[in-house]
């Protein structure tokens, strides 16, 4: 973990570009930016990756080699809303309405103009500042738009999935939601999961709440739905 001269924590940014020269250029300006920058090196294995660095933002080249950069953003989305740039040579509509359809939070072309970059970066993080939408449970904070619960030292990450269910049962805490509920919440955020969907994350975030030291949090209601204790 690095922290810049006011002692502020540096801000995590993730290189997937295969070009080395390019790689290389964006590692500087990130760096001479007071950002802490990383240069994805195993492609083949590139989510894995991601989720083990664990960045605030990612640069993100289309033409990647194994799973192409869209792929890969389309994949990562599945269990993370880490912020994504698509960067690319190509200067096409489609290529930049199917990144942002995939999940990408902004789109550069190159030649790009690092100073525009740079803007757009800052934007990014100064929007997920605003829309940060921190709330608590218990002693534990919960960061809805970062996907993630804190306590101490301690970090817990949820997919998309988990967190939009914890959330919901999170502000009706007390009382019963109704897997309709669920669902309907679920659907509302273009989530789109059946039955049997729902019943496995919820499993999943139970297990992920336990192994947190949060047990028996949620409570099955038979016939009516769950309950946050």
């Amino acid at each position: 973990m690095c922290y810049n001269k006011k002692g502020e924590k540096m801000k995590k940014i993730l290189i997937i570009e295969d070009e080395k020269v390019i790689a290389d250029e964006l590692y500087d300006l990130l760096k001479n930016s007071l950002y802490e920058a990383f240069i994805l090196k195993d492609f083949q294995n590139a989510k894995q990756e991601i989720l083990k660095i664990k960045p605030d933002l990612i640069l993100l080249d289309i033409n990647i080699p194994f799973l192409n950069g869209e792929l890969l953003l389309q994949d990562l989305r599945k269990e993370s809303n880490i912020p994504v740039i698509m960067v690319t040579s190509r200067n096409s509509e489609t290529d930049e309405v199917l990144s942002i359809s995939y999940g990408a939070d902004d789109y550069i072309t190159k030649p790009y103009n690092p100073n525009i970059l740079l803007l757009r970066i800052a934007n990014i993080f100064k929007r997920m500042e605003k829309n940060l939408n921190t709330s608590y449970y218990d002693d534990i904070k919960v960061y809805q738009n970062k996907g993630i619960l804190v306590k101490d030292d301690k970090v817990l990450d949820l997919t998309k999935n988990e967190m939009i269910i914890f959330s919901l049962l999170l502000s009706n805490r007390g009382n019963i939601v109704t897997r309709d509920e669920l669902m309907t919440e679920l659907w509302n955020n273009e989530e789109y999961v059946n039955e049997n969907a729902l019943t496995v994350n919820i499993s999943r975030l139970r297990a992920k709440l336990e192994d947190f030291g949060i047990e028996n949090a949620i409570e099955t209601r038979k016939g009516q739905g769950y309950k946050l204790l």
